[in-house]
């Protein structure tokens, strides 16, 4: 296990070692929000919310959520503090100083001789964690980081730079780090807790803020740290904070991805093998975590450059085929409409290629052939055009 990292950050390199946890229950960070969706071209900045509860929906990563699987992704989400958000593009100078604050307290590490009294007539004793003096009431400690997390990341959408001033400042990559690193161990055997859980999240959540700004995200990829998240997405565990993590990390991957320019992205992704944990996901996740995997696909998909990779061999081809049919059985019962709109566009964006085409002919399942889901996409028109498109692709006739 890593006891300690570096890693390249703007024009330095940054390094440190993993924190310690402690017991304290935090309200985990929102899940990420965004007034784009799936196929949008409007506006793509990170519109991240301290404030989405489970009564309001929104989206993650680009993918429209309902309000029932907002609340089915992790604990209520906390308001941010009420500061107003000005009108200038940093926000308000009292937001602004309140980030700064925050930072300095992410970062700092306590002075190791602080929580000691020593004597002339004696050995050095501790002062206990439990007192009001004690180590976890200093700066930097474990407990003060743990409260700048939750506090910067309900700063996402009050601050419209806070990307630029995390990524730039010395020391808060490699904080945000530590934090993600200080839980693997907890992997496997799978014993994660949910306050662990919580902690880390808070953590994702301010690299999928990086993760989304146009002047950040190429840095971030160049510095490789969506590797640090892959350990998350290869869990198994369908105990609640394993999959409260795996959906925050598929979160800053479709941060990613959702952007127009991602050829970059793209690239490193097919580079890094993210298709095999995305696909596991996609047929044995909760549903909002197949929703966001499986928009990661599609979004590799509309690549030129994704889809000859998926379509070079045979075998890319079979995997991706058998997991979208597993699917769309499993649509059959669960009637989950949102899943089956990005199962259909990706079938659709693999009919573009000649050899997938030909092979979709043999293997498309029945039930995009037939009118199964024709009362389940009656009211959305795109998605039955897609599926018609589809079928005309194949040479089949649209039924019902």
């Amino acid at each position: 296990m890593m006891q300690s990292l570096a890693i390249k950050e703007g024009n330095g390199i940054i390094g440190g070692t993993s924190p310690n946890h402690t017991n304290n229950n935090v309200t985990p960070p929102p899940l990420s929000s965004s007034n784009i969706s799936v196929g949008a071209t409007g506006n793509t900045n990170n519109a991240n919310s301290g404030g989405v509860g489970s009564a309001m929906g929104g989206s993650l990563a680009g993918v429209d959520l309902g309000p029932s699987m907002l609340g089915a992704a992790g604990p209520a989400a906390t308001s941010g503090p009420s500061i107003p958000a000005g009108t200038g593009p940093g926000g308000t100078p009292t937001t602004a100083l309140s980030v700064y604050h925050l930072i300095t307290q992410l970062c700092q590490r306590p002075d190791p001789n602080s929580p000691k009294t020593s004597s002339n007539s004696g050995p050095v004793t501790q002062v206990p964690a439990t007192s009001a003096t004690g180590i976890e009431a200093l700066p930097g400690s474990s407990t003060q980081r743990e409260a700048a997390l939750l506090e910067l990341s309900k700063k996402r959408e009050q601050y419209e730079d806070l990307a630029l001033v995390l990524w730039h400042s010395f020391g808060v990559m490699s904080s945000l780090l530590q934090e993600i690193i200080s839980v693997y161990p907890m992997l496997s055997p799978p014993t994660l807790t949910a306050h662990a859980s919580n902690r880390v999240c808070n953590a994702l959540a301010l690299l999928q803020c990086v993760a989304s700004h146009p002047e950040t995200r190429g840095l971030f990829l160049n510095a490789h740290i969506p590797l640090f998240l892959y350990p998350f997405l290869n869990t198994t565990s369908k105990n609640r904070p394993f999959e409260y993590l795996r959906l925050t990390s598929l979160g800053v991957i479709g941060a990613l991805v959702k952007q127009n320019d991602n050829s970059d992205v793209i690239t490193f992704l097919l580079s890094t093998e993210i298709i095999p944990l995305c696909l596991r996901i996609m047929e044995t996740g909760s549903e909002l975590s197949k929703t966001v995997a499986i928009f990661i696909v599609q979004k590799i998909l509309l690549d030129d450059m994704g889809l000859a990779y998926i379509c070079q061999t045979y075998e890319r081809f079979y995997a991706v085929a058998t997991v979208l049919s597993n699917m769309v059985a499993q649509i059959v019962e669960s009637q989950a409409v949102r899943l089956l709109k990005h199962v259909v566009r990706c079938y659709l964006r693999l009919s573009d290629n000649a050899r997938a085409r030909e092979a979709l002919r043999a293997c498309l399942p029945g039930p995009l052939r037939d009118a199964t889901f024709s009362q389940l996409l009656k009211n959305d028109h795109i998605t039955k055009r897609c599926l018609a498109t589809l079928l005309l692709n194949l040479s089949d006739r649209v039924e019902g």
